[in-house]
């Protein structure tokens, strides 16, 4: 039997540092404050203690040098692991991040690959100011040659992350800091991989098929429980990666259901709502029964404190949503 500790999301993912770490010599970890401080939600507490400033390197605040560093090592062999502090910092970096990371493989026409994968805490839910809560995800999902992995449970978190770090192509790791601390799971001690680009179903039902991911799934799950209570089985698919998306799985659960709603906390208008929807229009148009629902945030600056749970879409109005969509 494997043994296994119950962990946190934020511990899985130091778990799956350590371990990679610890197996690869390549494997570096950089980003402002990872080394001596542990990160600024610990994520990487303890890794320099043993590891050593060689391997869990504090750079300056800069994140566009964060980057085009860690692209560097890549090009050379290493494995690098940038982190950034919050996904709304990104933006000084993204031009290494479209320009060089997202583009080495095309642009050397495969002599040089990236492996190196940029995590980083994001999206809302925990009082910071606005570029602390942002979800914009669907920024690197749109680019060719970057992969896009948003874990939902500690389980998951530790498989990812050990799965994005060993590939040989640069994956964006975005951590939804909102469930951080907020439940634990077994998860094993010797390192594992869960596969990049496979959703899961979290929750199996006839009745209508909710697609979400990240800090989300677990609202979409509650919200499913209570509607099962009236006679409505949901079926919950957990996408896992936003980029390259499980095609496969979102179209069978709506050829099962033949009704939908995606779930997600980012701004409704280019979301990854809309790209589910078109993928289900040209594949099981003729299964659809009824209008496929879109349950995001909204179309504007992220709020502050006091508009916060409003903006963040809630169990209530994602049963909402799926009612709709049934009762159409």
């Amino acid at each position: 039997m494997t043994d296994t500790q119950n962990l946190t999301l934020v511990q899985a993912v130091r778990d799956g540092l350590h371990a990679e770490l610890r197996e690869d010599d390549d494997v570096v970890v950089m980003g402002q404050d990872v080394g001596k401080n542990g990160g600024v939600f610990r994520a990487t507490e303890g890794l320099f203690d043993e590891f050593g400033g060689d391997r869990v390197i504090d750079t300056p605040l800069a994140e566009s040098g964060i980057v085009g560093t860690a692209v560097g090592m890549a090009a050379m062999g290493m494995r690098p692991v940038p982190e950034i502090q919050f996904s709304g910092f990104m933006y000084p970096g993204f031009d290494q991040i479209v320009s060089h990371m997202a583009r080495f493989r095309t642009r050397s026409r495969g002599r040089f690959t990236l492996p190196m994968t940029l995590r980083a805490p994001y999206g809302g839910g925990i009082r910071a100011p606005e570029h602390h809560s942002e979800s914009k995800e669907a920024f690197y999902a749109h680019e060719a040659g970057l992969k896009v992995v948003i874990p939902s449970t500690p389980y998951e978190a530790k498989g990812l992350l050990a799965a994005s770090i060993r590939d040989p192509d640069p994956v964006i790791f975005l951590e939804p800091k909102l469930i951080y601390r907020a439940f634990r799971e077994e998860v094993p001690e010797e390192p594992y991989t869960v596969p990049i680009g496979e959703a899961a179903t979290r929750r199996e039902g006839d009745d209508v098929a909710v697609f979400t991911y990240g800090a989300m799934t677990r609202p979409t799950l509650e919200a499913a429980e209570t509607l099962g209570e009236e006679g409505i089985e949901c079926e919950v698919v957990d996408l896992r990666t936003i980029s390259p998306l499980d095609r496969e799985a979102i179209v069978e659960a709506f050829e099962k259901t033949g009704r939908g709603v995606v779930v997600h906390e980012a701004p409704k208008t280019g979301g990854l709502a809309g790209e589910i929807t078109a993928i289900l229009q040209e594949e099981a148009l003729l299964y659809q029964e009824a209008p496929i629902g879109r349950v995001t945030g909204f179309d504007v600056p992220y709020p502050l404190y006091a508009l916060e749970d409003y903006y963040l879409p809630s169990a209530a109005r994602i049963e909402d949503g799926i009612l709709e969509a049934v009762e159409f």
